[in-house]
């Protein structure tokens, strides 16, 4: 068969909607400033799906400190790769920082977060060693571990008992490879908003040998007494091995970071084919990312009107009996039951009739028979938001128990 009339016929389990869904419930365009109410299609909404946690995008001192990277340095500084002529202390000035700040003694600069996180698992393990990693994790994981041409096993989201069984079955296959083994979580699961137990799976050591990679994207910035992270939440920052997190998040940026002792940052340094072969990440950006970093430390207010907003949206959407998951971090996840059909018309009922944006998640990302919308509370949203929100969402829930939805849909 020819592969296009292969493609043609199989657009995979998102691309089979595409020409119905293109433009409005994927690839919609927000547009405005970055902030909690943008317009979407000529209407103002008030969003929440943007992971401007701290609300950085906008912040005055960082939009000044980009400008000012962009107009010293252009868009192109440095040109080349890092290892060969695209280095700055500009750079490395980040690297430092960034690996005090999250309890590390060196980290390294990434392009971008989802090929950091593949690049880092591939350069990190061969057909020796054994990965073990969490039912839930994040498609960068997976995709890292689609490129290792060794063992892995899987384990139940957050089940310790069952980590420490799939661990059992791994010690056993080293000790005949003579490899090691690497286990993998999140700090916060994007999806759930679970915290991945990383004290748990740190204290596993005791029991088994192994190193702890954890993808902490959502947590840094966010989580922690001084927002270090998932694993300052928790208090084993010296039990997670190899620390990644990404600036698309709290940091209201692009690329990421990986932390580590010396020896193994510099092995990745050296290793990581994903940078070695790509360009530096722009001067603009570094120098707007340290202004970013200056802000997450230095103003602790910004993570308590995020948790405020946060906890305030969440207590009231529970209060109202809207199942919440298993969410113990920012991510606020918004569980209902119904088909996807009612999910579409329901979501453009929150668009069309009380301009609320967020996103909405249905099979095959969750089982069939739930509908998923998904909030991203940010330190620049308000309380008024908050009481839109929570009024619009027990309009919609009323109607989707009624029956509504499956009767009535809304066209585009």
């Amino acid at each position: 068969m020819d592969i296009f009339e292969k493609i043609a016929k199989h657009m995979g389990p998102i691309g089979q909607h595409q020409k119905w869904s293109h433009g409005y419930f994927s690839f919609p365009k927000l547009e405005g400033e970055i902030a909690p109410h943008m317009n979407f299609r000529g209407k103002e909404h008030l969003v929440w799906s943007l992971n401007n946690y701290l609300g950085l995008a906008n912040h005055p001192e960082v939009r000044e400190a980009d400008q000012k990277g962009a107009t010293d340095f252009g868009m192109a500084y440095p040109m080349g790769a890092r290892m060969m002529s695209g280095n700055s202390k500009y750079h490395e000035q980040l690297e430092q920082e960034l690996a005090a700040f999250v309890g590390k003694p060196d980290a390294f600069l990434l392009n971008f977060g989802y090929q950091g996180m593949v690049s880092i698992i591939d350069s990190l393990v061969d057909r020796n060693d054994v990965i073990v990693y969490d039912a839930e994790s994040h498609a960068c994981i997976i995709d890292g571990l689609r490129l290792h041409m060794g063992k892995r096993f899987v384990y139940k989201h957050n089940d310790i008992e069952s980590a420490r069984k799939q661990l059992e079955r791994a010690t056993k296959l080293v000790e005949q490879s003579g490899g090691g083994i690497l286990l993998i979580t999140e700090g916060v699961f994007g999806m759930s908003g679970a915290q991945g137990k990383l004290k748990e799976l740190v204290d596993l050591k005791k029991e088994f040998d192994f190193r702890l990679l954890i993808d902490d994207a959502h947590g840094f910035g966010t989580m922690g007494k001084t927002g270090a992270g998932t694993h300052e939440e928790q208090d084993c920052i010296e039990g997670v091995d190899v620390y990644f997190g990404t600036f698309a998040k709290a940091m209201a940026g692009i690329g990421a970071f990986v932390a580590s002792t010396e020896e193994i940052t510099n092995f990745l340094r050296y290793n990581m084919r994903s940078q070695t072969f790509a360009k530096a990440l722009p001067m603009p950006m570094v120098i707007g990312l340290l202004k970013r970093l200056e802000l997450l430390k230095g103003k602790s207010e910004l993570r308590e009107k995020l948790w405020n907003i946060a906890t305030t949206l969440q207590k009231g959407l529970r209060d109202r009996g809207f199942d919440l998951g298993i969410t113990n971090t920012m991510v606020t996840p918004v569980f209902l039951k119904g088909e996807l059909l009612e999910a579409t018309a329901l979501t453009m009922d929150l668009r069309e009739n009380h301009g609320i944006f967020c996103s909405i998640v249905v099979y095959p990302v969750i089982p069939k028979g739930l509908i998923e919308l998904r909030l991203i509370p940010t330190a620049v949203h308000t309380l008024e938001d908050v009481q839109r929100t929570l009024d619009a969402f027990s309009e919609v829930s009323e109607k989707l128990k009624s029956g509504y939805y499956k009767e009535n849909q809304f066209e585009m």
